[in-house]
């Protein structure tokens, strides 16, 4: 069995916890997850691909067991940008693929725009670049609440993060419900469940406005650098669809494009499909 190993390292205000597995020396897959869940996405994924990779999966600030210290962290995505960068500079790790994931995805291109030499290949997983890869329903209350922000829309955007929302977003799209482990969105729940983490967690979600207007500048990395790249996807998404994959053949002719029978969480149902899949692409 390959072991795993459970790390924290001190950056700056922000203790990160992360997960480690393969050896130093092979080729670095940074792994970003999304929202709600943390580096325990990754839990099956790490020990299938560590015999080619060194695999470091960070939990986000504000998710996970990442845990920040004093009260002037600005829950932005160019601040967990900025933490996400300090951590890979201080793990001395140069160049680096990446597997992005939902909320992974801006983090992960903010960091291949802002250096593009250190990015060797990418894998998206429902990680989205593109305005056609947002799902209409999912995004209306945070259009709605960019347009004219309210009490009412921003309580609406806080009940995808109780229990049965985050379970709801689990299930969306999956054919056989049964194959999820519980495990998965009880945690994210009960870590959602910590005092005032709803309301951050809502300024976060309210901040990906942010992100959507620097998709041109992610778009123009991809056309410029074109990295070897993966889009792999949970069709039945409805938060990130299936357009937004296809786009990135727009940028990356080479790209490969692959659909899931599933949903957002993909590797809850397919991880054997989505590891043998990143381990097909050339080395």
């Amino acid at each position: 069995m390959v072991e795993v190993r459970h790390s924290r390292l001190k950056v700056g205000p922000v203790t990160v916890f992360y997960r480690e597995a393969g050896l130093e020396g092979r080729p670095v897959l940074l792994l970003l997850h999304g929202f709600a869940n943390s580096s325990f996405y990754f839990r099956h994924l790490m020990p299938l691909l560590a015999n080619r990779f060194h695999l470091i999966a960070p939990d986000i600030p504000s998710f996970g067991f990442t845990k920040v210290d004093g009260e002037g962290y600005r829950y932005t995505f160019a601040q967990l940008t900025e933490t996400i960068q300090a951590f890979v500079d201080a793990l001395g790790v140069r160049r680096f693929a990446m597997y992005v994931f939902d909320y992974g995805a801006p983090i992960g291109f903010n960091l291949a725009v802002a250096d593009p030499g250190r990015i060797t290949a990418i894998i998206s997983q429902n990680g989205n670049a593109y305005e056609e890869g947002l799902g209409e329903g999912p995004w209306a209350p945070l259009r709605a609440y960019w347009k004219q922000p309210s009490v009412a829309l921003r309580d609406k955007i806080k009940e995808r993060m109780t229990f049965d929302g985050v379970r709801a977003a689990y299930f969306g799209g999956v054919p056989d419900v049964s194959r999820i482990e519980p495990e998965a969105y009880w945690l994210d729940a009960a870590l959602l469940a910590q005092p005032d983490m709803m309301d951050l967690q809502a300024d976060l979600k309210l901040d990906y406005k942010a992100n959507i207007e620097r998709y041109p500048l992610y778009q123009q990395y991809l056309r410029t650098h074109r990295p070897p790249l993966l889009a792999i996807w949970g069709k039945n998404d409805s938060f990130f669809i299936p357009p937004g994959a296809e786009a990135f053949k727009r940028d990356v002719p080479n790209a490969e494009v692959k659909f899931l029978d599933t949903g957002h969480f993909a590797l809850e149902t397919n991880v054997e499909g989505i590891a043998s899949a990143i381990l097909r692409m050339p080395a």
